[in-house]
């Protein structure tokens, strides 16, 4: 087998990554609310409950692309037995596959929060949730950085590894919690922020027989504001950041609701983010009355361009939300700029 440099160096390092336990990774994580804060279960400022899925393909174009699925649902309860404040139970399945060794992992997370209203125009919230993670590797169809000979042209796979793997599986349980700062002074302008820590228990997540892996917590923190500029437009801006070890994410930008028809069932949405030192995103999608359609599309902007035609990720996003009347009660308070009243 005959590879050329800076193929071989960008397996060995997406290879590597991935065995070091990176974690999941979404463009939208606006529309992944129960994985970027376990506070925001059954925080629903629009409707009662909600239901959602998401897609990611990354990196299409090089041999090693990662490809992420997940689907979440959570909902307000007790909010007709709690004075000034409900609760939210929610869950989330989460599934990654990437590398040539077919590195797959599974996640599934119960989650559960407390909303307090704190006067007329705030409301605090804080979560957490609890799940198992699952993690396979095919050893037999990896090759790691110390097979490869350099023959003076190309480096060739000829050696064996000195890698040795106790477990093709690794299974553990994570812990996630969250709390999040919600103001809405009036009926059109709103913002909230929040702040979570994701592996609080350090899991160790390995295939080798030290467990020397642990898999360091995760400090994500976000900002996002709804202003209803009139009868047509709606701005949401967006930030985002998220520290593990020695890596980061910070991406900001925003999205605008533009109102199709006089009753809001209708929405065009269009955006655009930036992911620092990685990629520009744009958005488009549609609302269709309670379900919403978003499309993102990463163009890498990173020294990574070269060797995927800037061709960075796909992502699609759809939700819905909906009211119920009768089994939990009807108590509700809208917290967030909308066409319909």
């Amino acid at each position: 087998m005959k590879i050329k440099v800076p193929i071989l160096l960008l397996l060995i390092l997406v290879t590597q990554v991935k065995l070091k336990a990176q974690d999941f990774h979404f463009s939208q994580f606006i529309n992944a609310p129960l994985l970027t804060n376990p506070a925001n279960t059954g925080f629903i400022p629009a409707a009662d409950f909600r239901l959602g899925a998401n897609f990611r393909n990354q990196w299409a174009s090089i041999p090693v692309p990662y490809k992420t699925y997940s689907v979440f649902g959570d909902a307000q309860v007790f909010r007709n037995k709690l004075e000034s404040g409900w609760m939210g139970l929610g869950g989330v399945l989460l599934r990654d596959i990437a590398g040539s060794g077919n590195l797959t992992s599974t996640k599934a997370y119960a989650s559960v929060a407390y909303h307090q209203m704190l006067g007329l125009s705030s409301l605090l919230s804080a979560g957490f949730n609890i799940g198992f993670a699952n993690k396979r590797v095919d050893p037999n169809s990896l090759h790691l950085g110390d097979q490869y000979v350099w023959n003076g042209k190309f480096f060739e796979a000829s050696l064996p590894t000195a890698d040795n793997f106790n477990s093709a599986t690794a299974t553990y349980l994570d812990l996630q919690a969250g709390i999040n700062y919600a103001y809405f002074p009036s009926e059109n302008a709103y913002f909230n922020a929040g702040f979570s820590i994701l592996h609080v228990n350090t899991p160790k997540e390995t295939f080798f027989a030290d467990g020397s892996n642990v898999i360091p917590r995760r400090y994500t923190a976000f900002v996002n504001g709804s202003f209803k500029l009139n009868e047509s437009v709606i701005i949401n801006p967006n930030a985002y950041a998220s520290f593990q070890a020695k890596t980061r994410e910070i991406v900001a930008g925003g999205n605008v609701h533009y109102n199709l028809s006089g009753d809001g069932d209708k929405q065009l949405i269009g955006g655009i983010y930036y992911r620092v030192g990685d990629a520009a995103i744009g958005m488009a999608g549609f609302q269709l009355k309670t379900m919403t359609f978003n499309f993102t599309y990463d163009a890498t902007v990173s020294s990574l361009r070269q060797y995927n035609g800037s061709k960075g990720a796909v992502e699609f996003s759809v939700i819905k939300e909906g009211f119920y009347n009768e089994y939990f009660g009807n108590k509700r308070q809208s917290l967030c700029p909308s066409f319909k009243y």
